[in-house]
């Protein structure tokens, strides 16, 4: 979204104004529940850049500085991230800020329910994750942000772990389900479709219309916590090829890939952006 947002009108005078913060890669999903909920006018929507979702210790500090500028102005703030990989720096802001967030560790339990995720998990761990903004941007953010373009040749040393890509579904999109398939294509592995809806999201956002409005200073109960922490850990592997590139030490990548027979990579250069989504700098 812009600066503007989607400010109260008179027709939502009964609703409290509320903030949601939320990851660019669900702006889409967030606009359309806005809309679905009747929340138009009653809800400001800020989307902080997709690009965080690939560098999960700047999500934090991000969403920190915009309640910061922001929060004062509500009775209400909703973050649309689960943890995202911020090992719990994620909840120790929100507590500051009284808001709270999405349950679970990333935006794939969001969608699927934490107790599908799990299950999902523990059928196959080597699972590589597709939502609809991870299916359109595939290119952008996975192919040229691993730098896989440049050098094909390190597909197989990202993904040696992997055995399927499961496509988690928001829409009933044909054109996107065949993007998803050419991804798994991609990558040399099997595919499968879980069609999901909005989940855990479109509750959040329902019961938006009607929450009581914060206090100040008051805090997320993180009864969830242990649980979170244990889906992340089993779940770590779905996260690592998008962040691999920036941490991944290059003297351990280049014997790696010397040991398999390739070249070593050179650093990696900028990339362009995935497709663009309403966003706004942290």
């Amino acid at each position: 979204m812009t600066d503007r947002g989607l400010r109260p009108t008179a027709s939502s005078e009964a609703l409290a104004p509320t903030l949601v913060v939320g990851c660019g890669a669900l702006a889409r999903e967030l606009l359309e529940l806005v809309e679905r909920n009747g929340l138009a006018g009653a809800v400001d929507v800020r989307c902080l850049p997709a690009q965080l979702h690939n560098r999960p210790e700047q999500i934090a500090p991000a969403v920190d500085a915009k309640l910061a500028q922001l929060a004062d102005g509500y009775d209400r703030v909703f973050v649309a991230y689960a943890d995202c990989g911020t090992a719990g720096a994620l909840d120790t802001v929100l507590a500051r800020h009284g808001a709270d967030r999405l349950p679970g560790a990333h935006c794939y339990a969001t969608f699927t329910g934490l107790a599908e995720f799990a299950a999902l998990a523990a059928e196959e761990p080597g699972t590589f994750y597709l939502t609809d903004f991870l299916a359109r941007s595939f290119e952008a953010l996975v192919v040229r942000g691993l730098g896989l373009d440049r050098h094909p040749e390190l597909l197989p040393v990202y993904f040696a772990g992997y055995q399927r890509v499961v496509y988690l579904s928001q829409h009933d999109d044909p054109e996107v389900l065949e993007l998803a398939r050419r991804a798994a294509v991609r990558l040399g592995l099997a595919f499968e479709h879980r069609p999901t809806g909005y989940g855990e999201l479109g509750s959040a956002m329902a019961r938006l219309a009607g929450g009581p409005a914060r206090k100040a200073g008051e805090g997320r109960e993180q009864a969830e916590a242990g649980v979170a922490a244990k889906e992340g850990r089993r779940t770590a592997k779905a996260m690592l090829p998008l962040r691999i590139e920036a941490e991944f030490p290059r003297a351990r990548l280049a014997a790696l890939t010397a040991s398999r027979g390739f070249a070593a990579a050179p650093p990696a250069t900028p990339t362009a952006s995935p497709a663009p989504v309403p966003t706004e700098a942290p």
